[in-house]
Protein backbone atom coordinates (compact mmCIF):
# COMPACT_ATOMS: atom_id res chain seq x y z
CA UNK A 1 0.00 0.00 0.00
CA UNK A 2 3.02 2.40 0.99
CA UNK A 3 4.76 1.38 -2.34
CA UNK A 4 1.64 1.90 -3.95
CA UNK A 5 1.39 5.62 -2.35
CA UNK A 6 5.12 6.80 -3.31
CA UNK A 7 4.54 5.59 -6.84
CA UNK A 8 1.52 7.49 -6.78
CA UNK A 9 2.78 11.11 -5.51
CA UNK A 10 6.11 10.30 -7.39
CA UNK A 11 3.34 9.89 -10.40
CA UNK A 12 2.06 13.53 -9.44
CA UNK A 13 5.11 15.08 -9.14
CA UNK A 14 6.27 13.97 -12.29
CA UNK A 15 2.89 15.42 -14.15
CA UNK A 16 3.03 18.42 -11.90
CA UNK A 17 6.15 19.16 -13.22
CA UNK A 18 6.08 18.23 -17.00
CA UNK A 19 3.01 20.77 -16.71
CA UNK A 20 5.62 23.64 -15.36
CA UNK A 21 7.82 22.57 -17.80
CA UNK A 22 4.94 22.80 -20.53
CA UNK A 23 4.19 26.37 -18.84
CA UNK A 24 7.80 28.23 -18.56
CA UNK A 25 8.27 26.69 -22.15
CA UNK A 26 4.98 29.10 -23.37
CA UNK A 27 6.72 32.24 -20.89
CA UNK A 28 9.65 31.67 -24.28
CA UNK A 29 9.12 32.67 -27.85
CA UNK A 30 11.69 31.06 -29.68
CA UNK A 31 12.13 32.39 -33.10
CA UNK A 32 14.65 30.11 -35.46
CA UNK A 33 16.85 32.50 -37.45
CA UNK A 34 18.48 30.27 -40.27
CA UNK A 35 20.60 32.10 -42.64
CA UNK A 36 24.04 31.73 -44.78
CA UNK A 37 26.33 33.26 -41.98
CA UNK A 38 29.29 31.54 -43.73
CA UNK A 39 30.13 31.17 -47.78
CA UNK A 40 29.58 33.20 -50.95
CA UNK A 41 25.86 34.67 -49.38
CA UNK A 42 27.58 35.34 -46.17
CA UNK A 43 26.61 39.25 -46.38
CA UNK A 44 23.09 38.25 -46.46
CA UNK A 45 23.51 36.13 -43.34
CA UNK A 46 25.48 39.25 -41.27
CA UNK A 47 23.30 42.11 -42.50
CA UNK A 48 20.05 40.22 -41.69
CA UNK A 49 21.31 39.05 -37.98
CA UNK A 50 22.55 42.65 -37.59
CA UNK A 51 18.84 44.01 -38.57
CA UNK A 52 16.99 41.38 -36.69
CA UNK A 53 18.96 41.99 -33.24
CA UNK A 54 19.04 45.91 -33.92
CA UNK A 55 15.01 45.09 -33.63
CA UNK A 56 15.09 43.18 -30.50
CA UNK A 57 17.88 46.11 -28.75
CA UNK A 58 15.35 48.87 -29.88
CA UNK A 59 11.79 47.38 -29.35
CA UNK A 60 12.63 45.08 -26.06
CA UNK A 61 13.08 41.08 -25.85
CA UNK A 62 9.65 40.57 -24.18
CA UNK A 63 5.98 40.47 -26.57
CA UNK A 64 3.39 39.92 -24.91
CA UNK A 65 4.89 38.80 -21.76
CA UNK A 66 6.42 36.44 -23.40
CA UNK A 67 10.39 36.46 -23.48
CA UNK A 68 11.60 36.65 -27.15
CA UNK A 69 14.46 34.03 -27.78
CA UNK A 70 16.55 34.68 -31.28
CA UNK A 71 18.12 30.94 -32.31
CA UNK A 72 20.85 31.71 -35.28
CA UNK A 73 21.89 28.52 -37.28
CA UNK A 74 24.17 28.73 -40.32
CA UNK A 75 23.02 26.73 -43.44
CA UNK A 76 25.81 27.84 -45.44
CA UNK A 77 23.67 28.43 -47.85
CA UNK A 78 23.00 24.71 -48.79
CA UNK A 79 19.18 23.45 -49.38
CA UNK A 80 19.92 19.90 -47.17
CA UNK A 81 21.43 22.03 -44.32
CA UNK A 82 18.50 24.18 -43.79
CA UNK A 83 16.60 21.67 -44.05
CA UNK A 84 17.72 19.56 -41.47
CA UNK A 85 18.54 22.67 -39.33
CA UNK A 86 14.41 23.77 -39.52
CA UNK A 87 13.90 20.17 -38.28
CA UNK A 88 16.10 20.04 -35.17
CA UNK A 89 14.49 24.08 -34.54
CA UNK A 90 11.46 22.71 -34.70
CA UNK A 91 11.53 19.14 -32.99
CA UNK A 92 14.08 20.25 -30.05
CA UNK A 93 14.03 23.20 -29.96
CA UNK A 94 10.07 24.42 -30.31
CA UNK A 95 10.77 27.10 -32.13
CA UNK A 96 7.46 29.59 -32.55
CA UNK A 97 8.73 30.70 -35.66
CA UNK A 98 11.17 30.24 -38.49
CA UNK A 99 12.71 33.02 -40.60
CA UNK A 100 15.46 33.73 -42.70
CA UNK A 101 16.24 32.37 -45.44
CA UNK A 102 18.97 33.76 -47.92
CA UNK A 103 18.11 31.88 -51.53
CA UNK A 104 15.31 30.37 -53.04
CA UNK A 105 16.42 26.71 -52.64
CA UNK A 106 16.91 27.15 -48.40
CA UNK A 107 12.98 28.83 -48.29
CA UNK A 108 11.86 25.86 -50.86
CA UNK A 109 13.68 22.94 -48.79
CA UNK A 110 11.88 23.95 -45.57
CA UNK A 111 8.61 25.10 -46.69
CA UNK A 112 7.12 21.25 -46.23
CA UNK A 113 8.53 21.18 -42.60
CA UNK A 114 6.43 24.05 -42.10
CA UNK A 115 3.54 22.99 -42.64
CA UNK A 116 3.76 19.89 -41.35
CA UNK A 117 4.24 21.04 -38.47
CA UNK A 118 2.15 24.52 -38.42
CA UNK A 119 5.09 26.89 -37.92
CA UNK A 120 5.26 29.93 -39.65
CA UNK A 121 8.21 30.70 -41.70
CA UNK A 122 9.10 33.94 -42.33
CA UNK A 123 10.92 34.43 -45.59
CA UNK A 124 13.26 37.89 -44.76
CA UNK A 125 15.49 37.61 -48.34
CA UNK A 126 14.76 35.16 -50.85
CA UNK A 127 12.66 36.21 -53.83
CA UNK A 128 10.96 33.80 -56.40
CA UNK A 129 7.65 34.32 -56.54
CA UNK A 130 6.57 30.57 -56.48
CA UNK A 131 7.62 30.81 -52.23
CA UNK A 132 4.74 31.57 -50.53
CA UNK A 133 2.69 28.94 -52.40
CA UNK A 134 4.65 25.92 -51.12
CA UNK A 135 3.18 26.72 -47.94
CA UNK A 136 0.08 27.97 -45.97
CA UNK A 137 2.32 28.79 -43.49
CA UNK A 138 5.10 30.81 -45.29
CA UNK A 139 4.92 35.04 -44.73
CA UNK A 140 7.40 37.49 -46.97
CA UNK A 141 8.90 40.28 -45.73
CA UNK A 142 11.65 40.90 -48.64
CA UNK A 143 10.74 41.18 -52.10
CA UNK A 144 10.07 38.72 -55.06
CA UNK A 145 12.32 39.47 -58.57
CA UNK A 146 9.60 40.28 -60.54
CA UNK A 147 8.44 42.72 -58.28
CA UNK A 148 10.80 45.14 -58.65
CA UNK A 149 11.65 44.57 -62.14
CA UNK A 150 8.90 45.18 -63.85
CA UNK A 151 8.60 49.19 -63.33
CA UNK A 152 12.60 48.82 -64.52
CA UNK A 153 11.11 47.71 -68.31
CA UNK A 154 8.52 50.08 -68.07
CA UNK A 155 10.90 52.76 -67.84
CA UNK A 156 13.70 51.64 -70.24
CA UNK A 157 10.37 51.57 -72.56
CA UNK A 158 9.81 54.99 -72.17
CA UNK A 159 13.02 55.76 -72.34
CA UNK A 160 13.15 54.97 -76.17
CA UNK A 161 15.38 51.53 -75.81
CA UNK A 162 14.74 48.80 -78.23
CA UNK A 163 16.51 46.08 -78.11
CA UNK A 164 18.06 44.60 -74.73
CA UNK A 165 19.84 41.57 -73.92
CA UNK A 166 19.48 40.06 -70.16
CA UNK A 167 22.22 38.17 -68.37
CA UNK A 168 20.59 36.39 -65.27
CA UNK A 169 21.93 33.84 -62.91
CA UNK A 170 19.67 30.21 -63.90
CA UNK A 171 17.65 29.74 -60.41
CA UNK A 172 14.39 30.87 -59.65
CA UNK A 173 14.74 34.43 -59.04
CA UNK A 174 16.67 34.79 -62.05
CA UNK A 175 14.21 33.10 -64.15
CA UNK A 176 11.44 35.22 -62.60
CA UNK A 177 13.93 38.76 -63.63
CA UNK A 178 14.30 37.53 -67.42
CA UNK A 179 10.34 36.32 -67.78
CA UNK A 180 9.09 39.79 -65.97
CA UNK A 181 11.52 41.83 -67.99
CA UNK A 182 10.53 40.20 -71.63
CA UNK A 183 7.31 40.20 -70.61
CA UNK A 184 6.63 43.76 -69.98
CA UNK A 185 9.59 45.44 -72.05
CA UNK A 186 8.16 43.28 -75.56
CA UNK A 187 4.52 44.33 -75.00
CA UNK A 188 6.07 48.05 -74.75
CA UNK A 189 7.42 46.97 -78.90
CA UNK A 190 10.88 46.38 -77.24
CA UNK A 191 13.44 43.33 -78.51
CA UNK A 192 14.89 40.90 -75.86
CA UNK A 193 17.46 37.87 -75.92
CA UNK A 194 17.83 35.95 -72.96
CA UNK A 195 21.38 34.91 -71.71
CA UNK A 196 21.28 32.49 -68.58
CA UNK A 197 24.80 31.71 -66.44
CA UNK A 198 25.11 28.91 -63.88
CA UNK A 199 24.69 29.86 -59.89
CA UNK A 200 27.64 28.34 -58.91
CA UNK A 201 31.21 29.73 -59.49
CA UNK A 202 29.81 31.49 -62.48
CA UNK A 203 32.30 33.05 -65.56
CA UNK A 204 30.45 35.68 -66.78
CA UNK A 205 33.41 36.44 -69.59
CA UNK A 206 32.08 35.08 -72.77
CA UNK A 207 28.24 35.99 -71.84
CA UNK A 208 29.39 39.45 -71.54
CA UNK A 209 30.94 38.55 -74.90
CA UNK A 210 27.97 37.50 -76.67
CA UNK A 211 26.23 41.47 -75.71
CA UNK A 212 29.35 42.73 -77.22
CA UNK A 213 28.66 41.38 -80.49
CA UNK A 214 25.17 41.76 -79.99
CA UNK A 215 25.22 45.25 -79.51
CA UNK A 216 21.90 46.25 -77.78
CA UNK A 217 21.07 49.66 -76.48
CA UNK A 218 20.98 47.77 -72.87
CA UNK A 219 22.19 44.96 -70.61
CA UNK A 220 19.26 43.74 -67.83
CA UNK A 221 21.59 42.00 -65.31
CA UNK A 222 20.79 39.67 -62.20
CA UNK A 223 23.11 37.96 -59.84
CA UNK A 224 22.26 37.68 -56.65
CA UNK A 225 23.98 39.75 -53.60
CA UNK A 226 27.51 39.60 -53.25
CA UNK A 227 28.26 38.63 -56.58
CA UNK A 228 27.48 41.75 -58.44
CA UNK A 229 31.08 43.28 -58.00
CA UNK A 230 32.61 40.57 -59.85
CA UNK A 231 29.99 40.74 -62.77
CA UNK A 232 30.63 44.67 -62.82
CA UNK A 233 34.26 44.31 -63.11
CA UNK A 234 33.88 41.83 -65.92
CA UNK A 235 31.66 44.04 -67.86
CA UNK A 236 34.44 46.69 -67.34
CA UNK A 237 37.51 44.66 -68.46
CA UNK A 238 35.39 43.70 -71.70
CA UNK A 239 34.98 47.51 -72.59
CA UNK A 240 31.61 47.47 -72.85
CA UNK A 241 31.23 50.74 -70.29
CA UNK A 242 32.67 52.81 -73.03
CA UNK A 243 30.73 50.61 -76.27
CA UNK A 244 27.45 52.98 -75.63
CA UNK A 245 25.56 49.77 -74.49
CA UNK A 246 23.64 50.83 -71.06
CA UNK A 247 23.68 49.27 -67.79
CA UNK A 248 20.78 47.97 -66.28
CA UNK A 249 20.13 45.69 -63.44
CA UNK A 250 17.86 44.33 -61.03
CA UNK A 251 18.98 46.13 -57.68
CA UNK A 252 20.60 43.42 -56.31
CA UNK A 253 23.37 44.40 -58.37
CA UNK A 254 24.81 47.10 -56.68
CA UNK A 255 23.30 45.97 -53.55
CA UNK A 256 24.56 48.70 -50.94
CA UNK A 257 26.53 46.91 -48.40
CA UNK A 258 29.16 46.35 -51.28
CA UNK A 259 29.00 49.45 -53.59
CA UNK A 260 31.68 51.01 -52.18
CA UNK A 261 33.78 48.14 -52.89
CA UNK A 262 32.42 47.75 -56.41
CA UNK A 263 33.95 51.06 -57.13
CA UNK A 264 33.67 54.26 -59.88
CA UNK A 265 32.43 50.77 -62.38
CA UNK A 266 29.11 50.86 -60.75
CA UNK A 267 28.70 54.99 -61.58
CA UNK A 268 25.48 55.22 -64.06
CA UNK A 269 24.31 51.97 -63.48
CA UNK A 270 20.09 52.56 -63.35
CA UNK A 271 18.50 49.94 -61.31
CA UNK A 272 15.21 48.88 -59.86
CA UNK A 273 14.79 47.80 -56.53
CA UNK A 274 12.44 48.36 -52.84
CA UNK A 275 15.00 49.73 -50.52
CA UNK A 276 18.16 52.22 -51.01
CA UNK A 277 20.05 53.42 -48.00
CA UNK A 278 20.03 56.34 -49.15
CA UNK A 279 16.00 56.56 -49.06
CA UNK A 280 14.79 59.73 -48.35
CA UNK A 281 12.65 59.39 -45.55
CA UNK A 282 12.40 60.11 -41.56
CA UNK A 283 12.20 56.24 -40.77
CA UNK A 284 15.34 55.26 -43.09
CA UNK A 285 17.29 57.92 -41.84
CA UNK A 286 16.94 57.06 -38.17
CA UNK A 287 17.11 52.96 -39.00
CA UNK A 288 20.22 53.57 -41.28
CA UNK A 289 21.57 55.82 -38.41
CA UNK A 290 20.83 53.01 -35.63
CA UNK A 291 21.85 50.31 -38.05
CA UNK A 292 25.75 51.70 -38.62
CA UNK A 293 25.90 52.96 -34.85
CA UNK A 294 25.40 49.17 -33.65
CA UNK A 295 27.23 47.49 -36.45
CA UNK A 296 30.57 49.52 -36.55
CA UNK A 297 30.06 51.87 -39.53
CA UNK A 298 28.39 49.02 -41.82
CA UNK A 299 25.72 49.92 -44.11
CA UNK A 300 22.66 48.10 -44.17
CA UNK A 301 21.04 47.10 -47.35
CA UNK A 302 17.65 45.73 -48.77
CA UNK A 303 18.36 42.35 -47.01
CA UNK A 304 18.80 44.27 -43.62
CA UNK A 305 15.24 45.79 -44.20
CA UNK A 306 13.70 42.57 -44.88
CA UNK A 307 15.08 41.41 -41.94
CA UNK A 308 14.17 44.06 -39.89
CA UNK A 309 10.67 44.06 -41.15
CA UNK A 310 10.29 40.01 -40.43
CA UNK A 311 10.85 41.02 -36.68
CA UNK A 312 8.19 44.14 -37.08
CA UNK A 313 5.73 41.41 -38.09
CA UNK A 314 6.79 38.45 -35.83
CA UNK A 315 6.42 41.05 -32.70
CA UNK A 316 2.98 42.80 -33.83
CA UNK A 317 1.68 39.40 -34.68
CA UNK A 318 2.54 37.74 -31.68
CA UNK A 319 0.62 41.46 -30.09
CA UNK A 320 -2.25 40.39 -31.93
CA UNK A 321 -2.36 36.92 -30.98
CA UNK A 322 -1.52 37.24 -27.30
CA UNK A 323 2.21 35.15 -27.99
CA UNK A 324 0.44 32.36 -29.89
CA UNK A 325 1.89 31.10 -32.78
CA UNK A 326 0.51 28.64 -35.41
CA UNK A 327 -1.93 29.21 -37.57
CA UNK A 328 -3.15 32.26 -35.55
CA UNK A 329 0.13 34.03 -35.68
CA UNK A 330 -0.13 33.61 -39.97
CA UNK A 331 -3.48 34.90 -39.97
CA UNK A 332 -2.50 38.00 -37.28
CA UNK A 333 0.55 38.55 -40.08
CA UNK A 334 -2.28 38.75 -43.17
CA UNK A 335 -3.18 42.49 -44.26
CA UNK A 336 -0.84 44.00 -41.86
CA UNK A 337 0.10 47.70 -42.72
CA UNK A 338 3.40 49.75 -41.78
CA UNK A 339 5.31 52.37 -42.29
CA UNK A 340 9.04 50.68 -43.11
CA UNK A 341 12.52 52.15 -43.60
CA UNK A 342 11.49 51.32 -47.36
CA UNK A 343 8.39 53.65 -47.36
CA UNK A 344 5.11 52.13 -47.01
CA UNK A 345 4.12 48.12 -47.01
CA UNK A 346 1.60 45.67 -46.24
CA UNK A 347 1.14 41.86 -46.31
CA UNK A 348 -1.22 40.67 -48.73
CA UNK A 349 -3.83 38.99 -47.35
CA UNK A 350 -4.50 36.62 -50.29
CA UNK A 351 -1.03 35.87 -51.07
CA UNK A 352 1.22 36.05 -47.73
CA UNK A 353 3.28 38.54 -49.93
CA UNK A 354 4.76 41.87 -48.93
CA UNK A 355 3.13 45.32 -51.19
CA UNK A 356 5.43 47.81 -51.42
CA UNK A 357 6.81 50.53 -53.70
CA UNK A 358 9.63 49.93 -56.32
CA UNK A 359 12.23 52.77 -57.00
CA UNK A 360 14.73 53.07 -59.74
CA UNK A 361 17.63 54.27 -58.92
CA UNK A 362 21.01 55.62 -60.24
CA UNK A 363 24.43 54.87 -58.82
CA UNK A 364 26.16 58.24 -57.34
CA UNK A 365 28.92 59.59 -55.31
CA UNK A 366 27.59 60.77 -52.79
CA UNK A 367 29.66 62.74 -49.65
CA UNK A 368 32.72 60.53 -51.14
CA UNK A 369 30.23 57.02 -51.00
CA UNK A 370 28.24 55.45 -53.54
CA UNK A 371 24.79 55.05 -53.23
CA UNK A 372 21.17 54.13 -54.96
CA UNK A 373 19.90 57.23 -55.55
CA UNK A 374 16.13 56.96 -56.56
CA UNK A 375 14.34 59.12 -59.27
CA UNK A 376 10.99 57.33 -59.92
CA UNK A 377 9.20 55.96 -57.81
CA UNK A 378 6.21 53.10 -58.59
CA UNK A 379 3.54 52.49 -55.70
CA UNK A 380 1.99 49.62 -53.70
CA UNK A 381 3.53 47.30 -56.38
CA UNK A 382 2.12 43.44 -55.60
CA UNK A 383 3.81 40.30 -57.18
CA UNK A 384 3.12 40.39 -60.93
CA UNK A 385 3.12 36.84 -60.95
CA UNK A 386 0.34 36.10 -58.28
CA UNK A 387 -1.53 39.04 -59.83
CA UNK A 388 -1.51 37.40 -63.34
CA UNK A 389 -3.15 34.60 -62.10
CA UNK A 390 -5.69 36.07 -59.93
CA UNK A 391 -6.79 37.72 -63.16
Amino acid sequence: MLRRTLLSAAGAAAAMLALSGAGMAQETVKIGLILPMTGPFASTGRQIEAAAKLYMQQKGDTVAGKKIQLILKDDTGTADVTKRLAQELIVQDKVTVLAGFGLTPLALATAPLATQAKVPEVVMAAATSIIPEQSPFIVRSSFTAAQVTVPLAEWAAKEGLKRVVTIVSDYGPGIDVEKAFTETFTKAGGQVANLRVPLANPDFSPFLQKVADAKPDALLAFVPSGVGSQFMKQFVERGLDKSGIRFLAEGSVTDDDLLNSIGDVALGAVTSHHYSAAHDSPENKAFVEAFKKANNGLRPNFMAVGGYDGMHLIYEGLKKTNGEGGQALVDAMKGMSWTSPRGPVSIDPQTRDIVQNVYVRKVERKDGELYNVEFATTQNVKDPVKAAKSN
